[in-house]
């Protein structure tokens, strides 16, 4: 890791994902029922948890709305959610305010265009491998994995290490 990206990586207090192609692979599963259906990576999972242990926040804003991310999120231990959310700006902002953060101490993962204009705010701006060209070269970093396939977690342990803390918790 670069001394620019290890810098960036070790003043995050909070990692805000988005969800829908950085913890998912990005397809939609609908059944005829109405019922959707998301496929999340266990070791995301388990690198979200890590994180969290270490001290790091994490939030989820997401342009859609889905009970599985609900649910998924849960079971993580995540409690800041913020979906439907077809301006993310607005939720960045109140995560700010609420954990008395500077934008510094935000890194943040996505995979498109709507996620760049908090990307160019953060002081660490992510992107999964199969991310969106633009978005893409909006990053200071960009993980070696596709979204759905484990991204996250290359980047959280990124952050453990970068704070110098154990990745075995």
């Amino acid at each position: 890791m670069s001394s620019d990206i290890r810098a960036r990586a070790a003043q995050i207090r909070l990692l805000i994902l988005d969800v829908d192609g950085v913890l998912t692979d990005g397809r939609l599963f609908m059944g005829d029922d109405g019922a959707e259906y998301k496929t999340f990576h266990t070791r995301d999972g388990h690198g979200m948890k890590q994180l969290m242990r270490s001290g790091v926040e994490i939030a989820i804003i997401s342009g859609r709305c889905s009970s599985a991310v609900e649910r998924r999120m849960a079971e993580l231990g995540v409690t800041r959610l913020a979906q439907g959310q077809s301006d993310k700006q607005q939720s960045f902002e109140n995560l700010l305010n609420e954990l008395d953060l500077a934008p510094n101490e935000v890194a943040y993962m996505g995979d498109d265009l709507p996620d760049l204009a908090i990307m160019r705010q953060v002081g660490l701006a992510t992107a999964v491998a199969d991310a969106h060209e633009l978005t893409r070269l909006g990053a200071h970093w960009v993980a070696s994995i596709n979204g759905g396939f484990g991204a996250v977690r290359e980047l959280c342990d990124l952050i453990i290490a970068a704070q110098g803390n154990d990745p075995t918790g």
